[in-house]
């Protein structure tokens, strides 16, 4: 394999000798130049990254593209096109003596050299375009013929053979033009008549070539070399570091027929196979390869690349569930980049560092004692100058992400966390940091989520999916599609939510860790909804199932540890359920949670002791409860808090009471989209009235007035309990309208809302 030289590129030459010619018309000028620039810059620059692989063929010219780049344009030359030209300079290159002759021939391409020395005779007599030597065509041209300068003799007749196959399609074509070439015109020294064709000489240098097995072997490796091998290793390696997908199959069988070739692979492809296994999931052989990759990059870099070899071993560790081993890489990281006064790698060290204390707090209680970080807020403010003095704008964005994110989280100012969402927002457009804008639009849908409007968290989500999807990592764009998916789960869109869930790029699935996630998160839609189905047995397989896969994200196990209770609550086992409850808040504050989190958690009891014929011993949760969440502003939880009050005022007898409190907060309850939320407030709303209508004297217009009001809020109830197909809430509504038509003295109805029941437990029961 050529270091360098491919016959593409000799093909690459001989156009761009063409376009210096002038004898490209100014209408194939953009596309000509288009063309070759495409190959030739490098390919993070293109825009083909934006595909899920690159193939070996995208970094080699094939004739048929040549053929195709060039034929549809006129030449400056009358009746000829740009690809007759192109294909008769391929063919004048007939012998090893003319393809010396061609590359000793590139630098009349090129302008002077400043340096004072003589000019060319050659060069004052041409009238061609020069190139200058800094641009891309020059700096090409000058290194294809410095390259050619250092071949040794068997590799510059392989590069002519190679050639010889490159054009061969093209014979038939060359024919037409040339009815005097014979087979083997190819090399113009057979068509010497003093020549034996069949003498020893001709055999040595070609013997039975071209043969399909030498041609095979000409086309699969003559046409790649080591830096072509290189750039296609070092694109996959950023398509799975940016994106964070596996090598695609198709690359992964051409590296394997490389390996088995006796090819020489550039010592990437160590890194390469790293990448793949440890996002696979195959720990041993990612431990391996990289071991096996830093050991070659070390022989040549001495230990500038020690710190990065350092922080792959702590990523590694961590995401393999090996957190103190993790946590000593790390540190050891941070010590050798500061040695090396790296500021790159320390700072996102220091990053990395933060974001897995923040989800791995006991992990990291010896490093808080030393004061490695200080307080959160600190470790913030030094990333923040850190990253401004670097002009690492991407961290910088991150980093303001995680200040809005740690004020949300402790229920400081809304503001303030909006004030660092700006902030972020104004970066990532001034610096164009496109990769950041999952993590900025996932925070921006949150925060909306929590003050409860729901329609613009879902905005945000559907910007992200359409706008910058394609341009982010694929953890961001799941991380969204399974939010996307909850909303449309609590607005009682179940199929529409598992179809999002299901619009995941399957090959972005391929990668472990993600799809551990995704698969969590399906799990979690699933058992919600059974539940709501009172599917109860099915949902304690999922449960199990839910229990036994790792994720690895301390928020999916809470939503489990949540939806758990939640299923000993249907099954009526409050006992149990109150003591995971207790476990749950206990392990919340520990951790200092999210307060979102703690107080979801804490209305959870609150709605246990309800359940339970206790509503009363909830009242002090309840009231904690809102009043946090109103000085957080976390809405929707305040809401639930509320109706717990009402539940409880209900207990009371204060039936008025708990009417005026819920009609005060129902309209802004409602924007949050969520159909359980919504239900529990009009179910709620339905016993108010129903007291006050008990209190009213009989048969007065008032009690009617509050009868009917009681019936208009159950049937809102059952609306939206039926949206989420919550059975037991269907159930519950219709037997109270029964009962409230059965007061009435109107038996039909009453009947009819009874047949209602009994065909919702049948649907159910046969649905089970």
């Amino acid at each position: 394999m050529s270091r360098h030289l491919t016959p593409s590129k000799i093909g690459l030459l001989a156009l761009i000798r063409l376009y210096s010619d002038g004898v490209v018309p100014s209408s194939a000028t953009i596309p000509i130049l288009s063309f070759l620039i495409s190959y030739l810059l490098p390919v993070h620059s293109q825009t083909s990254q934006e595909n899920d692989s690159v193939s070996q063929d995208g970094f080699t010219v094939s004739i048929q593209k040549l053929q195709s780049a060039t034929i549809s344009y006129a030449s400056a030359i009358p009746g000829r096109t740009v690809w007759d030209l192109l294909l008769k300079l391929l063919w004048a290159v007939n012998s090893l003596d003319a393809l010396h002759a061609f590359f000793n021939e590139l630098p009349l391409l090129l302008e002077k050299p400043l340096d004072g020395s003589p000019d060319d005779p050659k060069l004052l007599q041409q009238k061609r375009m020069l190139f200058s030597r800094n641009s891309p065509l020059g700096a090409f041209v000058r290194r294809s013929q410095l390259e050619f300068t250092r071949l040794q003799f068997h590799d510059g007749n392989n590069l002519w053979k190679s050639l010889i196959i490159y054009r061969a399609p093209t014979m038939t074509i060359w024919k037409r033009r040339n009815p005097t070439a014979g087979p083997r015109s190819y090399d113009s020294n057979l068509q010497v008549e003093s020549f034996d064709r069949n003498g020893t000489l001709s055999n040595l240098l070609y013997g039975n070539f071209p043969s399909s097995s030498s041609k095979n072997d000409m086309l699969k490796h003559g046409n790649t070399s080591t830096d072509d091998m290189e750039k296609l290793l070092d694109y996959q390696v950023s398509r799975m570091q940016r994106p964070g997908n596996r090598v695609p199959q198709a690359m992964q069988s051409q590296l394997r027929a490389m390996a088995q070739s006796g090819l020489i692979i550039p010592s990437v492809a160590s890194y390469v196979h790293f990448l793949d296994a440890w996002k696979s999931g195959d720990y041993p052989s990612s431990f391996d390869s990289l071991h096996r990759y830093f050991d070659y990059t070390m022989q040549s870099r001495d230990r500038s690349l020690y710190q990065y070899a350092l922080l792959n071993l702590a990523i590694l560790q961590a995401d393999f569930g090996c957190f103190s081993e993790a946590v000593t890489a790390m540190q050891e990281t941070i010590a050798t980049a500061r040695e090396n006064h790296d500021m790159p790698c320390l700072n996102y060290s220091l990053s990395w560092l933060y974001h897995f204390g923040r989800s791995h707090r006991e992990e990291m209680a010896e490093i808080r004692k030393k004061g490695v970080l200080g307080s959160e807020k600190e470790a913030l403010s030094f990333l923040k100058a850190k990253a401004k003095e670097s002009n690492m704008w991407s961290l910088l964005s991150t980093t303001l992400l995680s200040e809005a994110k740690l004020t949300l989280s402790n229920g400081d100012n809304v503001s303030q966390a909006f004030e660092s969402i700006i902030k972020a927002s104004h970066l990532n457009v001034t610096k164009n940091t496109t990769e950041a804008y999952g993590g900025l639009m996932l925070m921006q849908s949150s925060i909306f989520e929590r003050l409860g409007v729901a329609c613009q968290a879902w905005s945000y989500c559907e910007l992200f999916l359409q706008c910058h999807a394609q341009q982010s990592p694929s953890e961001d764009v799941i991380q969204i599609q399974c939010k996307s998916a909850y909303i449309l789960a609590r607005k009682g869109r179940w199929e529409e939510a598992l179809s999002r869930m299901d619009q995941v790029d399957h090959e972005a699935l391929r990668t472990l860790r993600y799809q551990q996630f995704w698969t969590t998160n399906v799990g979690i839609l699933r058992l919600r909804r059974h539940l709501h189905r009172e599917e109860l047995d099915t949902g304690d397989h999922v449960l199990a199932q839910l229990r036994a896969a790792p994720t690895g994200v301390p928020e999916l196990q809470y939503y489990i540890s949540l939806v758990e209770i939640q299923l000993h609550m249907r099954r009526g086992d409050y006992t149990h359920a109150l003591g995971l409850l207790e476990k749950l808040l206990s392990d919340l504050e520990q951790q200092e949670a999210d307060i979102f989190q703690q107080l979801k958690a804490m209305i959870l009891k609150a709605q246990l002791f309800d359940q339970a014929g206790v509503p009363q011993k909830g009242f002090s949760v309840a009231l904690r409860v809102a009043s946090l969440a109103h000085r957080a502003r976390l809405l929707p939880v305040l809401w639930e808090a509320v109706g717990a009050i009402g539940r409880v005022l209900v207990s009371m007898k204060e039936f008025e009471a708990t009417v005026r409190l819920i009609e005060s907060v129902l309209p802004q309850a409602l924007e949050c989209e969520d159909c359980d939320l919504a239900a529990y407030l009009f179910s709620c709303l339905a016993d108010g009235y129903m007291g006050m209508a008990g209190q009213a004297k009989g048969e007065s217009l008032q009690r009617k007035e509050k009868l009917t009001k009681a019936l208009e809020a159950l049937e809102r109830a059952f609306e939206e309990f039926a949206r989420i197909e919550d059975i037991r809430g269907q159930c519950e509504m219709m037997a109270k309208k029964a009962t409230i038509m059965h007061r009435n003295g109107d038996s039909v109805l009453a009947n009819d809302c009874a047949a209602r029941y009994l065909d919702i437990r049948k649907a159910a029961k046969m649905h089970g």
